[in-house]
């Protein structure tokens, strides 16, 4: 530790921190504007200089050293003099239209000016104009003339999320930020350039022109769509979400927001939302009061378990769905007695129920990933499925931890990958074999060389992995893995609930069907909770026939979407902004959230709705006053092992390798849940563009097709007209097509054999 006095108070800082970091630390403020803790040292706006003791002349705090004994002075007579020279130049330029700009009410350049600014300006010459910019549908860059190159968007592109999409160009009064390639931010953590944006430059082109900050009124929440379970602070006006931004929580999301959960919230007003309550009567909709939708809705549950049997009816939800709502849904089922209740949609191997020691969860903390210096992740879309945890391994890698791959493509990960083994999906369990085989033989190369290198070891399978059909597997060779190395393992969860469903107890009994069995086997009656069944389940085709056959079909959903179809009654529940809940993270952390806006029309939330139709069907266990009360039942019958990835006698075998091509279905990061797919904004990014079907070259080239030809995609019962790309780092005999979309919805299953012809 070193010892350094800044204005008089006495401090004990780590060697190598700066000047402005020990003045944090103390609580001592120091105006700055390209200064982040989470980028690297710029100095290039000059408004943190100080006077430091014997030194000739002002020095900026940021990109000073401490050293033994230093005195640093941050208001004397000479820094304050400095700070305010530099303000005088920031302004210059500057085109001071503060009223009629989006940052007004939040503008670091507003506020230091405030402090250090004069009260006229000895600038008479004309200003500088920097043209507007058109970088894509999320971030605004059309006042560039306020751009102050502080260079925060620039290194947050290049350090965080992975590649430099803007950069700054020309010198002196010409130098202006702009974007290099694409001409576009594609990048899925864009979003956070507008809030590292110390002025009105780069701003939320959704909410522009909406509100004025002051105007806002604020609710922290957590993340309703990926398991990493993002802090976020919603705010609203009006009864209507405005803007959402990133509460900083160290130990899960830092200071970051991802754009899903950052634009997804423009979804929540579409004109798909359902406000009232409809049955089917005679092939026709029609709208009913609440009382009328609940009685058709529990008689006819009532009609089937005491007709066919309780049997006969089955619950679908999503892991999007609130731990209160998941609890109530599996309570209604057994109430009914019935045990088919399942939250897993998109799985298909179901192999270890009643195998298991306990939930299947992330294993570790976020952190823990954080540090790890051998990482092996196998069958996870990182970057696209868990963003801020790609962004956080991104960092690891920095400091020298090496990551291995194994998976069905090669998608670049924007970061350096040790080593990586890119094979069909059937060959995944037989890759995995060979590094645990390796690291038994004490192998120096490849993979398992990689992890027997290092002392903390993680094992991370990815959502692929869990929907794959040798799942079981795939598992019981990762804690093989993890035990040779010493090393943990663990799996990230699909969404925000992939824990808390299994905490809920919202998967099926000793005599219950899971969710692929329950549409295989079609039942009588069917309760949907959040679910879209052509884009939740993993093979629409089946999901839609069970469905469509089916007697009764209730849906608790906050939109109107293809169960006009196949439903009898349509329930409007609220969706994440609009209810209180929880949500149990990958890692297990349990956090409670309130409802930020009122319900939509007559939207009701689902663990109310719920709660009538147990009480409707005269079951015991109903009567909660508060979802609070539904969550702290939950909570009280969790055992400290109830988080516990081990598994015991699961044999590994290989399997036969599939004829033809197989199918590799990924979910692309706009289209994992209802919100996000109504989302505008996202939906106008390049992650939101058609699918196409991707092969590679060789392949196309037996096929006699070329790059950018419509082809034929045909699966089980049902084709799709696709425009056909070529990828050489896709594995040959694997055709790469997305599931979760619209345009490959009438395809069947995730995974198996797949026909590609010209069109």
């Amino acid at each position: 530790m070193i010892n350094i006095e800044i204005d008089g108070k006495r401090i004990q800082t780590e060697s190598g921190a700066t000047v402005i970091e020990a003045a944090h630390q103390a609580g001592i403020h120091i105006p700055h504007f390209c200064y982040h803790k989470k980028l690297s040292i710029a100095a290039n706006c000059r408004m943190c200089l100080v006077e430091v003791e014997k030194a000739p002349k002002p020095l900026p705090a940021c990109a000073t050293p401490v050293a033994e004994g230093m005195k640093v002075f941050t208001h004397s007579k000479l820094a304050v003099k400095a700070q305010k020279g530099v303000m005088e130049f920031l302004l210059i330029n500057h085109p001071l239209d503060c009223p009629i700009c989006d940052q007004g009410g939040e503008c670091l350049l507003q506020d230091i000016s405030v402090g250090y600014g004069g009260g006229n300006s000895r600038y008479h010459e004309e200003k500088r104009t920097v043209l507007a910019k058109d970088i894509g549908p999320l971030v605004s860059a059309e006042e560039m003339s306020r751009c102050i190159n502080c260079t925060r968007c620039v290194r947050f592109g290049q350090e965080i999320a992975g590649q430099m999409e803007l950069g700054q160009a020309f010198r002196g009064e010409h130098a202006e930020i702009m974007s290099f390639v694409s001409g576009a931010v594609e990048s899925e953590l864009s979003g956070n350039m507008i809030d590292l944006c110390p002025v009105g430059a780069l701003t939320s082109k959704p909410f522009r022109y909406k509100a004025r900050a002051w105007e806002l009124s604020r609710r922290r929440s957590v993340s309703a769509h990926d398991s990493l379970g993002s802090n976020l602070a919603v705010q609203t006006q009006n009864n209507q979400v405005l803007r959402v931004l990133p509460i900083e929580n160290e130990d899960i999301n830092e200071c970051w927001l991802s754009d899903k959960d950052r634009f997804a919230y423009t979804g929540l007003n579409s004109d798909e939302r359902l406000t009232r309550p409809m049955i089917k009567q005679d092939g026709k909709w029609q709208e009913v009061a609440w009382p009328v939708a609940l009685d058709y809705a529990a008689n006819g549950l009532l009609q089937i378990s005491r007709g066919a049997g309780a049997e006969h009816v089955g619950a679908l939800a999503t892991a999007n769905s609130t731990l209160e709502e998941l609890h109530l849904l599996q309570k209604l089922m057994r109430g009914l007695g019935s045990e088919n209740v399942d939250f897993r949609l998109r799985q298909s191997d179901f192999s270890l129920d009643g195998k298991r020691q306990g939930a299947p969860w992330l294993g570790m903390s976020v952190g823990d990933i954080g540090q790890a210096d051998r990482l092996l992740i196998v069958g996870s879309f990182l970057r696209k499925d868990h963003p801020l945890l790609a962004a956080r391994i991104r960092q690891a890698v920095k400091r020298g931890a090496q990551v291995s791959i194994i998976h069905a493509v090669d998608d670049d990960l924007l970061m350096r990958v040790a080593h990586k083994a890119i094979v069909a999906p059937d060959a995944m369990v037989d890759a995995m074999a060979q590094v645990a085989k390796d690291l038994s033989e004490k192998q120096t190369g490849g993979i398992a060389g990689s992890l027997a290198g290092g002392e903390r070891v993680v094992i991370l399978l990815g959502n692929f992995a869990q929907q794959h059909p040798q799942a079981a597997q795939l598992q019981a060779l990762a804690q093989q893995i993890a035990a040779a190395t010493a090393g943990k393992f663990g799996f990230i969860g699909e969404a925000a609930n992939s824990v808390g469903g299994y905490l809920a107890h919202a998967t099926p009994g000793a005599n219950g069907l899971n969710a692929r069995s329950m549409l295989a086997q079609p039942r009588k009656a069917y309760v949907l909770l959040n679910v879209e069944a052509e884009l939740d389940c993993a093979d629409p085709q089946q999901a839609l026939a069970a469905l469509g056959g089916a007697d009764t079909v209730i849906v608790l959903s906050a939109y109107k979407h293809r169960a006009l179809d196949y439903a009898d009654v349509l329930l409007p529940i609220a969706p994440f902004t609009e209810t209180s809940g929880t949500f149990i993270s990958s890692e297990g952390r349990v956090q409670t959230f309130k409802g930020a806006v009122r319900p939509l029309g007559e939207a009701r939330p689902a663990w109310k709705v719920l709660r009538v139709l147990g009480n409707l069907l005269e079951l015991d266990g109903f009567d909660f006053d508060s979802s609070e009360a539904v969550r702290d039942q939950v909570l009280a019958g969790i055992q400290i092992n109830s988080l516990d990835n081990a598994l015991a006698n699961v044999d590994v075998q290989p399997r036969a390798p599939a004829g033809g091509l197989q199918r590799v279905a990924e979910v692309p990061i706009y289209a994992t849940d209802a919100v996000v797919r109504r989302a505008p904004p996202l939906q106008a990014t390049a992650d939101a563009a058609p699918p196409k079907a991707s092969l590679h070259p060789e392949e196309l080239h037996k096929l006699g097709i070329e790059p950018g030809a419509d082809v034929r995609i045909s699966q089980g019962a049902g084709s799709v007209t696709l425009r056909a790309a070529a990828d050489a780092r896709l594995p040959k005999g694997v055709v790469r097509v997305a599931a979760g979309h619209a345009a490959t919805a009438a395809l069947g299953a995730m995974f198996g054999t797949i026909t590609v012809e010209r069109a």
